[in-house]
């Protein structure tokens, strides 16, 4: 099949213009394709064209781009009234109602109308791309092209073949994508892609540790905003894509995977769904906000009693990791025990990866009531975290707190966790990006580029997990399943694989013949 994607009269037809649509024909146009823009709606086309010239506009302000680029852009949009215009597209991409009779509606409609050569793709960004195409006379020329909100922004746009989507159609796409200045992977037609399923880790997994009361919505947020990296905590990300959508994405992963244990939806996102309560843009989700901006509660403040001395647990495996710690200590004029076994006032400090501290306390056999942890994992930046267990006394907990806090990095004390927060969550976000890899669904550097320019983690999975070590990560998971006794923590085959071997997780992928 001959099909010239880098042709310069190629026509991108837009069916659908909502908040995505309007975002694909800015980008079609920015990046030198003709557009046909359609909605059902009555002027909504129009509207879709003066709000991408506005934006345009805005490019040229901001000094992004000429004015005369913003006024070649503009002019190459066209409006059209009935799908019979949009049939003289090249490329037809549908930005319509997320539900699987509408997508597959309009697509036996196009494909009725526009000739065998005329890609049609859609911007699901959850429903199986091979039974969208079902019902079409030519499901080889159907694949997903799905973008990210806000569409000119989001750099990364996915391209799905179904099973039945012949190859030049995903080429042409890849070579489109790259058109309208898009970074594209190629991902197969699987539950969630490539980026939605990789979500499947961070989300599911705090929402997990809220539920069982081991930190509040603010202080998980607070602690991966930290040191980890992340630019959003997962539940200001939630509030901003609003949770009905998110809720619906969960449940829709859940069901596509047979109620796959590790991508169970939380009871706790589905009531805040169910109540109307979907975040910025009813005013309350997570968090309320008013006036547009989020309200979150003040960090607690730090007592100012400090500990006479500290017993640090030396560390068998994480000397490295703990090393720091030690030196923040000495910095900061803390007394730091040095005998074999605490003395009878002593803070007693552990910096586990993987462990809780009640499990600590009991194979350590040490003082409860004396005994915090700190975690280490991802360096001292704050919010630093102290973990405490039931038995910990509460002078002792605000002992360690003011420890914590003495050079006045902010500080958060959670309840008793295996693997506390941060790890734990990065480790549900790693083990679920190397499925995704072993399931063949994106290649390991794809996987790393979706999370990244997607999802906007500091790191994607594979990255992560060869920056943490994956023996780490591994060891974490385990832990997890065996203090919970529950499948969702299943260490990835993939994983176990490479830790077996002693291989990076980016090794490159071995192949029989």
């Amino acid at each position: 099949m001959a099909f010239d994607a880098n042709r310069a009269d190629l026509t991108i037809a837009v069916i659908g213009t909502g908040t995505m649509g309007r975002g694909i024909v800015q980008v079609s146009a920015a990046g030198g394709m003709n557009v046909i823009a359609y909605d059902e709606k009555a002027g909504g086309a129009q509207a879709a064209k003066d709000f991408t010239a506005k934006m345009l506009e805005r490019n040229v302000e901001k000094g992004q781009m000429s004015p005369e680029a913003a006024k070649a852009a503009v002019d190459r949009i066209s409006v059209a009234s009935s799908l019979a215009e949009v049939a003289k597209a090249d490329v037809v991409v549908e930005a319509v109602f997320e539900r699987l009779d509408i997508k597959q509606d309009l697509f036996e409609k196009l494909d009725a109308v526009c000739p065998p050569t005329t890609i049609l793709a859609s911007n699901t960004s959850s429903l199986p791309v091979t039974a969208i195409a079902a019902r079409t006379k030519h499901p080889e020329r159907c694949a997903g092209l799905h973008f990210f909100n806000p569409v000119p922004l989001m750099r990364l746009v996915e391209v799905i073949p179904g099973l039945k989507t012949a190859e030049w159609v995903s080429e042409a796409l890849m070579t489109i994508g790259r058109r309208m200045t898009r970074e594209p992977v190629l991902c197969v037609d699987s539950p969630g892609f490539l980026v939605n399923h990789i979500g499947r880790g961070l989300g599911p997994e705090t929402q997990r540790i809220l539920q069982e009361g081991i930190a509040t919505i603010d202080e998980i947020d607070r602690i991966l905003t930290g040191a980890p990296g992340f630019r959003m905590g997962p539940f200001t990300l939630g509030d901003m894509v609003g949770i009905d959508v998110g809720n619906a994405a969960m449940a829709s992963m859940y069901e596509q995977f047979f109620h796959e244990p590790a991508y169970a939806p939380s009871p706790l996102m589905a009531l805040r769904a169910a109540g109307g309560l979907y975040g910025q843009k009813t005013g309350s989700g997570w968090y309320t906000y008013k006036d547009g901006k989020k309200l979150e509660p003040a960090l607690k403040p730090v007592p100012t009693t400090r500990p006479k001395s500290v017993w640090v647990r030396p560390s068998d495996h994480n000397q490295d990791l703990q090393n720091p710690f030690l030196e923040y200590l000495k910095a900061q004029g803390f007394e730091i025990e040095r005998s074999s076994a605490p003395s009878k006032d002593a803070l007693i400090v552990i910096t586990p990866v993987g462990y809780d501290v009640t499990t600590a306390v009991q194979d350590l056999k040490v003082d409860g009531a004396r005994t915090v942890a700190v975690d280490v994992l991802f360096g001292l930046k704050g919010p630093r975290t102290v973990m405490v267990s039931p038995a910990t006394a509460p002078e002792y907990r605000d002992m360690a707190h003011a420890m914590m806090a003495a050079d006045g990095q902010p500080v958060v004390v959670i309840n008793d966790s295996p693997g506390f927060v941060a790890q734990r969550a990065v480790a549900a976000l790693i083990n679920v990006g190397c499925n995704v890899a072993q399931r063949g669904v994106g290649v390991p550097g794809d996987v790393d580029k979706g999370a990244k320019l997607g999802l906007g983690y500091p790191y994607g999975p594979i990255e992560w997990g060869d920056r943490i070590g994956p023996k780490r990560v591994l060891f974490i998971l385990e832990r997890l399943q065996e203090f919970y006794q529950e499948p969702r923590y299943r260490p990835s085959a993939w994983l176990k694989r490479r830790v077996m071997l002693g291989l990076p997780l980016s090794a490159p992928e071995g192949k029989s013949r």
